[in-house]
């Protein structure tokens, strides 16, 4: 396997270690544990550069200031990783909430910011975004489409505000569980309303794959209610206009799997179903489809990130805990590098 590149850097993600699991799921999986699976992953020499972290209980405390920051860079330094992209606990408000909710919303990602430029200063994280949703159901926000999308462009617009005073950007997560988000369309529609400078799209192969399919926004679909997974052509085609639209948006890009469905469990409601990477199942060749999202229409690499990150939200501890699960993700990163990346 050649290892001629070496960006993007290859990041894995620490959340799934929370998202779906609590009182009425599985148990959640240490950030310690996460750690040490990241950073034992090898594949033919090549090993995890980081990690991206969701800034959430029990795994981090996001009110826990400078003194928690720093223990945060401790735990990943020690395991020579780096920090990229911070997810900012938002759910405690919404963006298209009351007046108090909205406050909480923005108050987070505050504290993401502050969490970041500590990281930063340490120089345990040299690039990453901070990721947002709009914390609404997309059943709330049809009551008044175009009243709400102001609601939650408002709301986006004070929080980029806030991250531009520490140097940072927000990526509005690609997933279809989010009001306001959870089409193509909407979603421009909701970027485009903030015009902020400083805010963008984080794409996910999984999440942002079920566009195509309009899950929660049908007439937004883009293959036909007809079609066959077996038409590669037609999918290719759809993926392309698809990333054609929000690839401009882009500036953080996760690498994931997705068998065609939706699933949720936990807290965590209906969204795209990540699978493994090597899940027969699958509806996604991962090297060949991360590149409509890498490379521009004429094919060349658009360089708009440093590193990519996999996202695997909602599998069972038993497969969590399985260091050759670790392995294999770190090998389809790997491969997307060897087809897209560079050197640097």
């Amino acid at each position: 396997m050649s290892t001629t590149n070496n960006f993007p850097k290859l990041h894995n993600a620490t959340w799934p270690g929370i998202v779906g699991k609590g009182p009425d799921s599985e148990p959640v999986i240490p950030f310690d544990d996460l750690l040490a699976y990241t950073a034992a992953a090898e594949v033919n020499g090549i090993k995890f550069d980081g990690v991206d972290i969701g800034l959430l209980d029990p795994h981090v405390d996001i009110n826990g200031g400078r003194d928690e920051a720093n223990r945060l860079a401790d735990k990943v330094a020690a395991h020579n990783l780096k920090i990229g992209s911070l997810v900012a606990p938002i759910w405690a408000g919404s963006a298209m909430g009351s007046k108090e909710s909205r406050t909480v919303f923005v108050d987070m990602v505050r504290k993401a910011c502050q969490f970041a430029q500590r990281l930063n200063e340490l120089g345990i994280r040299p690039y990453g975004v901070i990721r947002i949703d709009s914390s609404c159901t997309p059943s709330d926000w049809a009551a008044d489409p175009a009243g709400n999308t102001k609601i939650i462009a408002e709301t986006f617009r004070e929080a980029c505000d806030v991250a531009a005073d520490y140097g940072e950007r927000l990526a509005a997560e690609g997933e279809i569980c989010w009001g306001g988000m959870h089409s193509w369309k909407t979603m421009i529609d909701t970027l485009e309303a903030v015009d902020r400078p400083n805010i963008g799209f984080q794409a996910d192969m999984s999440h942002t794959f079920l566009y195509l399919l309009g899950y929660n926004r049908p007439e937004d679909r883009i293959l036909p209610e007809n079609f066959q997974w077996d038409d590669r052509e037609a999918l290719t085609e759809g993926l392309r206009e698809l990333t054609r639209a929000l690839r401009p948006w882009t500036i953080d890009f996760h690498v994931a799997q997705n068998d065609g469905t939706v699933f949720g469990s936990g807290s965590h409601d209906k969204t795209g179903r990540h699978c493994l990477p090597n899940d027969p199942n699958g509806k996604l060749d991962i090297a060949k489809d991360a590149g409509h999202w890498l490379r521009d229409e004429q094919g060349r690499l658009t360089k708009a990130f440093n590193h990519i990150c996999w996202d695997g939200c909602m599998f069972s501890n038993a497969v969590l805990n399985q260091q050759q699960t670790w392995n294999d993700i770190l090998a389809a990163l790997i491969s997307v590098r060897e087809a897209h990346g560079w050197q640097a």
